[in-house]
């Protein structure tokens, strides 16, 4: 949905192996997942559900495997949105919403901002206060355990959620492949948690 080639470049250029899975077969041999996305949330779900991915995403985070959701693939985590009817995947509680339009804030919510860090995780750091990154998007995740939340950015007099983190889920609401040199860091501290985490998973 959207950004896959543009992803799938960035890790290019960190020098990982990538491939695009499109059936459940396609999983074998993967360390990791991205799960990126843009568009409306029920004809991604739908495009999911017809390559017969779903309960095998669902087993692999069961089996605390990474999974990275970017953009679009954070909010697919969740249970439900604003934007449609389907059903989420529900790796995450919570729900999508649509962006207040009275925040004096342009919807979408489109250009560079700066992350707001409440906890550590392989995505971010809690000290670090300056990482701008590139945002396009007219809905938000409010996860229903606030633990999950790992950053927020300011839109208006709100704060919506930027970084959700759980176990081995991690997921961020801007596209850090677009993000310059901030989403290229952000991408191989991920990467660097993963090799030594494979260590735990096998």
């Amino acid at each position: 949905m959207g950004n896959l080639h543009s992803v799938e470049l960035s890790f290019k250029r960190l020098k990982r192996e990538i491939k695009i899975v499109q059936e459940p077969t396609g999983l074998k041999g993967c360390d990791a997942l991205v799960l990126p996305g843009v568009g409306a949330f029920d004809p991604a779900m739908k495009n999911l559900g017809e390559t017969g991915l779903v309960p095998f995403l669902k087993q692999w985070v069961k089996d605390k495997k990474p999974l990275l959701g970017i953009c679009l693939g954070l909010q697919l985590l969740f249970e439900s949105s604003d934007e449609g009817n389907a059903e989420g995947l529900g790796l995450l509680k919570g729900h999508v919403y649509r962006l207040p339009s009275d925040q004096g804030e342009r919807v979408p919510h489109m250009g560079w901002a700066p992350l707001i860090a409440h906890k550590e995780s392989p995505l971010i750091e809690k000290r670090n206060k300056n990482s701008w990154m590139y945002f396009v998007h007219s809905f938000a995740v409010k996860p229903t355990n606030q633990e999950d939340l790992a950053a927020s950015v300011k839109f208006g007099e709100h704060m919506v959620a930027a970084i959700v983190w759980k176990d081995q889920i991690g997921a961020c609401q801007f596209h850090p492949e677009k993000s310059s040199r901030s989403g290229q860091k952000m991408l191989e501290k991920w990467l660097k948690w993963i090799e030594i985490d494979s260590l735990k998973i096998q």
